[in-house]
């Protein structure tokens, strides 16, 4: 049943491959994935793969090559992606020796890519079970590791339905899982090979934090005091949706003391003049704009008086501008899920976030913590932002843990590389 929903999906890829750029650069990277192996890979090295479906996973399993890499360099490291969004982003990762596409999981292609690459073990980065590719790495008795792996009950695997699928599980050498549920749960399939190491991404966002840009636009702005005499207070909005802009903007109308950054999710010429629509009576700026600029003092920029607006409208700069921020608002809340909390919560700073969240665990454990808060609307984030006027200690506790939380979850990649047999 699986090979067969597996060749109808490769059908359909085919077919919106015809209409979709996104599709088309994925089939066309899946049909060269074995023609690059068979060019690039040294017959004399030992690969050691890690496969990513997207951006997000890769993220997570950075630390783990990279830390690899650094203690055994004897090792070579394939880098394999589903997605586009993930390999067009990181086709150049200098962190790996080969970066290419996974070819969809169909018997054929499974047995072509192994025989291509002849991994010595393999690094599965959270929700990856690729059923061929698995039970042959597992023929032919290659140590296989899932990592950062997180289970629910209402994952396929634990339905009746799913029973026939869940044997893939079994195929792992030793699952290295975020929480004690996922253990419990694994431990009915009677999967035992299980340890509760965390999350990698703890690791990463240290990684990120460390690596942080000084940007010195964004610095004439958070550098320009209140007009009330007070301290300069800074909101960052990062990751945003339309939804979630129509919540906190209108609030900042009413309260122009405060310096306003906002990082949208959807950079696109319309995305940007909705927002800046929506910020009518602001001075607003956006970033290319100001960098372009030689002189980046605060008063060259700026007005002071109140009312500005920063909008952020490239990419790559927003885990560094947390930093400035007094309060964080992280977007996808009112969607489909939130974003990265943790490259907030890293720096020591409130964050606040929309409903969908659930799935998320860093998520759960900020606001477990206090040091996140979770909004259903306007109404939770005027309450949120008037108790931070009138108790401006509680911005600072707020944020103190936040960065505890970060801190004490930190760990999982040495565990993880002490464990497994190199």
């Amino acid at each position: 049943m699986y090979n067969l929903i597996i060749y109808l999906y490769q059908l359909g890829v085919i077919v919106a491959s015809l209409f979709n750029e996104k599709v088309r650069k994925m089939w066309r990277g899946e049909r060269k994935a074995v023609r690059i192996l068979k060019e690039k890979v040294d017959p004399n090295a030992q690969y050691v793969w890690f496969h990513a479906a997207s951006l997000g996973e890769f993220e997570q399993g950075r630390p783990l090559m990279e830390q690899l890499r650094r203690e055994h360099p004897e090792y070579k490291i394939l880098l394999t992606f589903f997605s586009p969004s993930g390999y067009e982003v990181r086709k150049n990762y200098e962190g790996a020796d080969i970066i290419c596409y996974l070819p969809l999981d169909t018997i054929t292609n499974a047995r072509s890519f192994l025989r291509a690459v002849r991994p010595v073990m393999a690094f599965f980065i959270k929700y990856e079970f690729w059923y061929n590719y698995l039970h042959i790495l597992k023929h032919r008795n290659v140590p296989v590791y899932s990592v950062s792996s997180i289970f629910r009950p209402d994952q396929i695997f634990f339905r009746w339905y799913g029973r026939q699928y869940s044997h893939v599980l079994k195929c792992f050498t030793r699952f290295y899982v975020q929480n004690e549920v996922s253990r419990e749960l694994l431990a009915k399939l009677h999967i035992a090979d299980v340890t509760v190491v965390g999350d990698t991404r703890f690791d990463r966002v240290l990684q990120i934090k460390a690596a942080a840009k000084q940007l010195p636009v964004v610095e004439s702005l958070t550098a320009i005091p209140s007009p009330k005499g007070e301290g300069s207070k800074v909101f960052v909005a990062g990751s945003s949706w339309q939804p979630d802009e129509e919540i906190f903007i209108p609030w900042f109308k009413e309260h122009t003391d405060w310096k306003l950054i906002i990082a949208p999710h959807v950079i696109s010429e319309d995305h940007l003049q909705k927002i800046e629509a929506m910020l009518d009576g602001f001075h607003v700026e956006r970033y290319t704009n100001l960098a372009a600029r030689k002189d980046t003092t605060p008063y060259a920029l700026w007005k002071g008086d109140g009312g500005e607006a920063l909008i952020i409208d490239c990419f790559g700069l927003l885990s560094s501008i947390y930093r400035y921020a007094t309060v964080c608002y992280v977007g996808g809340g009112f969607g489909v899920s939130i974003h990265n909390t943790l490259e907030a919560a890293v720096w020591g700073k409130p964050v606040i976030f929309g409903p969908e969240n659930k799935k998320f665990q860093e998520a759960q454990g900020l606001k477990a913590c206090g040091g996140g808060m979770e909004i259903t609307g306007a109404d939770d984030f005027h309450r949120i932002m008037q108790r931070f006027i009138s108790e401006p200690q509680t911005i600072e506790e707020a944020g103190r843990l936040a960065g505890d939380f970060v801190q004490q979850k930190t760990g999982a990649t040495g565990k993880i590389l002490a464990d497994v047999q190199l």
